[in-house]
C-alpha cells in the first residue's frame, strides 16, 4: 500500500485524519518515529524513498491507537494541529539535514583528491548536486505549504525565525531557495 501524501495533507488541513493502515476516521493519531520497513507504506513524508517499503531509514509515521498496537509503534497521540506541527517540525529537520550536507557532508561520500576538496559540490557531483537540489526545493516547497496552513487558521509559527536562519545559512552556501530573501 502507498499512502497517497496529497490526500493525507489535504486531510489534515481540513482537520480530518484517517489511519493510513485501515482507512478508519479518527480525532487522533499515533505519532512516532519507526525504522521498521513494515512501517514505510505508513509514514506520509517518506512516500517517494527510492528503496520503497525496505527502508530502514528512520521515518514519521501515524496510525490509529489500535493500528499503532498492533505494529508496536510507539508515540504520542495528536489531533490535525498537532499533526500538523509536527509534520512541519520533521520537514524542517530534513531542510537542517540537507543544510548540513551541503555545507559539508557530501565530501564523505565521494573520493576527493587535494585539488577537489575545495571545489564546490557541484563541481565536483553534477548529478548528485542536481538530485540534492531538488530534493531540497520539493522539502522547501512543502515546507511553505505548512506554513501557508498556519497562517490561514491565524496560528502561530512554531519558532518562526528558524526560516529566517536557514535561508542566511543556505544563501552564505551560495544556494538559492524558495523560502525568501
Amino acid at each position: 500500500m502507498q499512502i497517497d501524501w496529497e490526500n493525507a495533507i489535504n486531510q489534515i488541513f481540513a482537520r480530518r485524519l484517517t489511519c493510513p493502515r485501515c482507512e478508519a476516521d479518527v480525532e487522533e493519531l499515533v505519532v512516532g518515529y519507526s525504522r521498521k520497513p513494515a512501517l514505510s507504506p505508513y509514514a506520509p513524508r517518506h512516500q517517494n524513498c527510492p528503496r520503497g517499503d525496505a527502508c530502514e531509514a528512520r521515518k514519521l509515521t501515524t496510525l490509529c491507537g489500535d493500528c499503532a498496537r498492533t505494529e508496536r509503534l510507539r508515540g504520542a497521540l495528536a489531533d490535525a494541529g498537532q499533526l500538523l506541527e509536527t509534520y512541519m517540525l520533521d520537514c524542517r529537520r530534513d531542510l537542517e539535514d540537507s543544510l548540513d550536507y551541503l555545507a559539508e557532508y557530501w565530501r564523505d561520500e565521494f573520493d576527493l583528491t587535494e585539488d577537489q576538496y575545495e571545489l564546490p559540490f557541484e563541481e565536483v557531483a553534477p548529478d548528485a548536486a542536481r538530485e540534492e537540489a531538488e530534493w531540497r526545493r520539493r522539502l522547501e516547497e512543502e515546507y511553505l505549504r505548512y506554513h501557508a496552513e498556519f497562517r490561514s487558521l491565524h496560528r502561530r509559527i512554531p519558532a518562526a525565525g528558524w526560516r529566517a536562519e536557514y535561508v542566511e545559512e543556505i544563501r552564505a552556501l551560495g544556494y538559492d531557495t524558495v523560502l525568501g530573501d
